[in-house]
Parts: C-alpha cells; sequence; structure tokens
C-alpha cells in the first residue's frame, strides 16, 4: 500500500509531466509506458526463478522495493526525457525483481482453501495506495500551483516507508518448502507445469492485450478539459472502486468457476471500453474509469490465485515470471499499439481496439474447456 501511494503519485502526473513538461508525443508515451511495464513482468521470471532455486523470497522483495524508493528522487531532477526513462526503468525493474517473489510468498503462507481471499486482500490493500496517492497529487498540485516536482519529492516519503515496513516488520516463514536445489529454469523442472497452468498464462496474456497502460485514462481525462490539478481523480474513482470490488470478488474466486468469472470480468471491460470512447465528456470518462476499477477488481486476484493453484510449490515463483513474461510482451505490445491509434485515429479508436481484443479474449476462454484451468 505504501509503494502504491508513493507510485501513483508519480504515475499519475507523469503522462502529463511526459506531454506538457517535456514535450512528447502520444506515441513516445504509449512506448515508454508498454516499454517500462514489460520490463517490470520480464523482469519477474528471473527473481521468481532465484526465489525457487535458494528457497527464500523476502530478500529479493526488499530490493525490488528499494530500487523503486531509489526511482523516486530521480523523477523530482529529471529535466530531459532520457532521465526520466532511465528513473522509469528503475522503478519498473525493482517491481520486476519483487513481484513474483512476493506473489508466490502469499501463496506460501496461506491455505489453500482461502487463497483467492488472500489475493483480493492484497489486491486491495494494493489499490487502496493506488487510489490514496492520486489524491495526495492533486491536493499538492492544488496547494503548490502545477508544480510537478515538488509532488514528486513527497513520494520519496512513503517508498522509504515500505521499504523499513517490509525488512523491519515481516519475518519469512522460519521452514522454506521442502525443494532440491536445482534450476527451475532448466527443461526437466518446466516440464512440471502442466497445460492447466500453461492455459493460464494463455488467458493472461489475451486478457493483458485487452488492457493496456492506465495512462491512456490520464491522457483522457485532459482531453476533456480536466484542470491539470485534477486530472489524477480518474485514477483516484477508478483505484477506489478496484480496491472496494478486490477482497469481495477473490474471495468470491473461491466458490465459483473461474472461468465463468473472468468472462464476466471481460465483459464489464468491454463496457468500460465503450463509455471511455462514446460516453459524454466526464460523464463518459467516469463511467469508464469506474467500470475498469470493476474489471480490475474481478481479474487480477482471480489470475494470481489460478497460476498459485495449477502450478508445484516448488515453481511458485518461476510460475509467476513465466506468467508475467507472457504478459509483459502482450502490454509492451497493446500500449504501443494504444498509443499509434490514439496519434493517428484519436482516443475513440485506442478504447474501441480494447473493446475488440476484449471479444477475442472471450473467444480465447470459450476454446479452453478444460475446467483444470479455470474451476476452483
Amino acid at each position: 500500500m505504501l509503494m502504491d501511494i508513493s507510485s501513483e503519485m508519480v504515475h499519475s502526473l507523469l503522462p502529463l509531466f511526459l506531454a506538457s513538461g517535456l514535450g512528447l508525443s502520444v506515441i513516445l508515451i504509449g512506448l515508454l509506458e508498454g516499454i517500462a511495464e514489460a520490463t517490470a513482468l520480464i523482469t519477474k521470471i528471473f527473481s521468481g526463478a532465484l526465489s525457487d532455486y535458494v528457497g527464500k523470497r523476502k530478500g529479493l522483495a526488499v530490493l525490488g522495493y528499494g530500487l523503486g524508493a531509489l526511482s523516486k528522487p530521480l523523477f523530482a531532477m529529471a529535466t530531459t526525457p532520457g532521465l526520466v526513462f532511465g528513473a522509469r526503468f528503475i522503478d519498473r525493474i525493482g517491481k520486476g525483481i519483487r513481484g513474483a517473489p512476493r506473489d508466490a510468498l502469499v501463496a506460501d503462507v496461506t491455505p489453500e482453501e482461502v487463497r483467492g481471499a488472500a489475493y483480493g486482500l492484497r489486491q486491495s490493500l494494493d489499490t487502496i495506495g493506488a487510489f490514496i496517492g492520486p489524491l495526495l497529487a492533486v491536493a499538492l498540485m492544488l496547494l503548490w500551483h502545477d508544480d510537478f516536482r515538488a509532488v514528486f519529492w513527497v513520494a520519496v516519503i512513503p517508498a522509504v516507508l515500505a521499504v523499513a515496513l517490509l525488512h523491519f516488520g515481516f519475518k519469512e516463514p522460519q521452514k522454506p518448502i521442502d525443494r532440491p536445489r536445482t534450476n527451475p529454469l532448466r527443461r526437466s523442472q518446466l516440464r512440471k507445469l502442466s497445460s492447466a497452468y500453461w492455459q493460464v498464462v494463455l488467458i493472461g496474456a489475451i486478457f493483458t492485450l485487452a488492457r493496456f497502460s492506465e495512462a491512456f485514462l490520464v491522457l483522457k481525462a485532459e482531453e476533456v478539459g480536466t484542470p491539470l490539478a485534477l486530472v489524477p481523480l480518474v485514477m483516484v474513482a477508478m483505484h477506489l472502486v478496484y480496491s472496494l470490488a478486490a477482497y469481495p470478488f477473490g474471495a468470491l474466486s473461491d466458490r465459483v468457476s473461474h472461468r465463468h468469472l473472468l468472462a464476466a470480468g471481460l465483459i464489464v471491460l468491454v463496457l468500460a471500453d465503450l463509455a471511455l470512447a462514446w460516453g459524454p465528456g466526464w460523464f463518459g470518462l467516469m463511467a469508464g474509469g469506474a467500470l475498469w476499477g470493476i474489471h480490475m477488481g474481478m481479474t487480477q486476484g482471480l489470475l494470481a490465485a489460478m497460476v498459485a493453484k495449477t502450478a508445484p510449490a516448488e515453481l511458485r515463483g518461476t510460475a509467476f515470471g513465466m506468467f508475467n513474461l507472457a504478459s509483459g510482451i502482450a502490454l509492451l505490445v497493446a500500449s504501443t499499439a494504444a498509443g499509434v491509434l490514439w496519434h493517428l485515429l484519436g482516443s475513440s479508436a485506442t478504447f474501441l481496439f480494447g473493446a475488440i481484443a476484449c471479444c477475442a479474449a472471450l473467444v480465447a476462454l470459450a476454446c479452453c474447456s478444460s475446467q483444470g484451468a479455470t474451476s476452483p
């Protein structure tokens, strides 16, 4: 939650800072977002495999959160796009290092019968931070007359607190899972990942194609005439809905068909994209942002629980890493395509592209008939 407060204080303003402060085009912003997020997701495969190999996860998580905290002062000091890109990559590499070990650690310490609820709770706390961050950004932008850099400096504080809390306040289980000291990326080890797991990977990648970077929600807010200081409110609304939805839907996923819940989440995302493409002004923006948040609450904790369920315990870190590798590649493609469409055809084309990708994901989900991958 603390790191999300810090990150969203920066990320809710960063597209505007790049566009209005440094003069970057929407295509370059989309490419940056896609590469940065893909870097985070691709890095997870190596950190996850390493956590499986050593049998410990906390150290890698602390390193990842530490890099995230280290990047925040660089945003405040940036005067060129190159330094912003560098800070963004350090931040995302940190996220990549911590992500898979953290997700695997949740599975390690949580009974299987409540794992969906556990991932929903983690997602909910993440998202509470993700709407507190933009709220703080709005308040500080109003107080300091649109001073981007001052807001970025304040973001350093919760980032440092997050690292301190993890390092000093969390104790990893004393007895690690009994596992062979074998390279988890060897072919013989990867064969242990079942077809049900690989179906989850495929579904997750197609989901990511349908849901490009949230930076485009921020750009949409500016397009409808929102004052700069108030633009982060669209992220506040989206993350507020997300945080309220994540835990209930995570708990629900322990009792209902995963396939049906994922399909419902995709339908909600189609409605969000249509509202953002065709909805009038602020109404379309806020309706689309809220529906986007419901979709995230329905699907993100669920996908994590599905990975944990279909992967062997000794390969959980690697499994989350492979899942995020596929999602990272899909995110790079989706965000780059979204930026190009926005530049050439306008914002409506970008969100209609998302709706079409959702329909493709629904078809792919229907084709995955194995109940091992899609049932609790």
